[in-house]
């Protein structure tokens, strides 16, 4: 249930409502607005504790909720939430943040060429794996500890802030020492431990979808973060698996502007994933942007022919180039900011 607060609900009023919920053996979660409070609440609420709670000074109505992902659920927080990568404002109607840069942090040399392309080009972050996972264990696997320390170096020579892959719950504090987002991989979307991990710390979380997850599915693992205090989540539609194999996934479009009704959580696309060709990236992303996406996700290198990792589905730095003067005729047609977010 949501418990929605009077506008001139006092403090300790608030508090009563809390301990009452508390007393139910019920999870309640404040949620402060501009106008009013409404306190979230998470675990099987009985018509009792509904009834009890309603008729406690400073409450204004107890609303059911039907969506088993809560904090997540626009029925809980209806307005757009706006989450911060350094100084980019991704979602909530802001200029769409373009997160670009090599799959994987594979030399110092490739990473910060990319990142002054990325840069130049006009991109918002720059993305890279200092720790990759890889189907095969015998693929490049990114290079770690020391890869971290090189996207500091393309962040304090470019100014891009760093979005970054996170593995294991016991690389989060390594990690986010460095990033200013924490990603969690498709392979990764349903690792509950990482998830409770990373909600654990303030840095903002980028989610993608799983292989073979439902949209559901990627709200439920994004309440585990929300959950546990970290409200700093971007979701991120990235193509799922199905049984057409001239593309490495199947993008699923629609799934933007489905993610937008349900969730106020900021929604964005990788291309890259979603197809696996570079020559599709850009209609693909282009699609992504008209069907309402608050930014994408590109791979870009220099020499893709020469990657470590996904080279085939990179874009090279013209390419990318290409593809932002792009955008802002696609945004302007559907009414949004032509500008693209600037760190």
């Amino acid at each position: 249930m949501l418990v929605v607060m009077k506008r001139d609900a006092t403090k300790e009023e608030i508090d009563a409502v809390v301990q009452r919920i508390k007393e139910f053996g019920i999870t309640p979660v404040p949620l402060p607005g501009a106008e009013r409070t409404a306190i979230g609440t998470f675990g099987t609420t009985s018509r009792d504790a509904a009834e009890a709670v309603e008729s406690l000074p400073g409450v204004a109505e107890v609303v059911p909720v039907s969506r088993p992902f809560k904090l997540a659920s626009r029925e809980v927080i209806p307005s757009d939430t706006t989450v911060r990568i350094g100084s980019v404002s991704v979602g909530a109607g802001h200029p769409l943040a373009v997160i670009a840069g090599p799959c994987a942090v594979e030399s110092r040399e490739v990473t910060l060429e990319a990142a002054r392309g990325v840069r130049s080009a006009g991109g918002s972050a720059l993305r890279g794996g200092a720790y990759k996972p890889r189907t095969s264990p015998y693929s490049f696997r990114g290079m770690g500890e020391e890869g971290l320390e090189v996207l500091a170096e393309a962040r304090d020579a470019t100014g891009l802030p760093i979005v970054t892959e996170v593995l294991a719950p016991s690389d989060v504090d390594a990690v986010a020492r460095v990033a200013d987002c924490l990603q969690v991989g498709a392979r990764n979307m349903q690792n509950y431990s990482l998830l409770d991990a990373i909600g654990d710390q303030p840095k903002p979380v980028l989610l993608k979808r799983g292989m073979s997850a439902t949209v559901e599915e990627l709200l439920l693992s994004a309440e585990y973060v929300l959950a546990r205090g970290n409200r700093n989540v971007i979701l991120c539609e990235r193509g799922i698996r199905t049984f057409e194999r001239y593309t490495r996934n199947t993008f699923d479009v629609n799934a933007i502007p489905m993610l937008k009704r349900l969730t106020h959580l900021p929604v964005i696309a990788d291309p890259s994933h979603g197809t696996g060709k570079w020559y599709l990236v850009t209609p693909v992303a282009l699609a992504a942007v008209a069907a309402g996406a608050d930014g994408l996700l590109i791979e870009v290198h220099p020499t893709p022919d020469h990657a470590l990792s996904d080279g085939f589905q990179s874009l090279t730095i013209d390419n990318f180039r290409a593809l932002m003067a792009a955008v802002p005729h696609v945004a302007r047609a559907i009414g949004r900011t032509e500008r693209v977010a600037a760190s």
